[in-house]
């Protein structure tokens, strides 16, 4: 494996995936469609500082497997994003949303953006870790 372009994929596939968190779960979805009873009330900046560096874990890790699956082709690559969706975040958030009070606007778009965020590590890895 090329350390390199392994460090590329994190870092690169990292910054866009954390801009995809806060299109899909950001500013503009939270204002409109959460209840606020739901929420913390006050300051976010230390909740933000401590869940910045997720979405870099969460592209280094699938790069990982990736590479440790010999996965190369996007093909492949998408495969296991959407695999690894359905696993994880899909169920977990589905499970919340029963239990807890969600819009269901915030349900669907929190579920996409962990479907893009995967699904563009995996383009980086089809693309680049050869």
């Amino acid at each position: 494996m090329y350390w390199a372009r392994f460090v590329a994929i994190i870092v690169g596939a990292g910054v866009v995936s954390s801009l995809t968190d806060w299109f899909f779960a950001g500013d503009w979805i939270h204002r409109r469609y959460t209840y606020p009873e739901i929420w913390r009330q006050g300051e976010e900046s230390r909740a933000i500082a401590l869940t910045s560096p997720l979405p870099f874990v969460t592209c280094g890790v699938f790069a990982f497997v990736a590479a440790r699956l010999g996965l190369h082709s996007v093909s492949g690559a998408l495969k296991l994003a959407v695999a690894m969706w359905v696993i994880g975040p899909l169920p977990l958030i589905l499970t919340n949303a029963a239990f807890m009070k969600l819009h269901r606007v915030f349900v669907v778009s929190y579920a996409i953006g962990w479907l893009i965020k995967l699904a563009i590590v995996a383009v980086a890895v089809g693309w680049f870790l050869r």
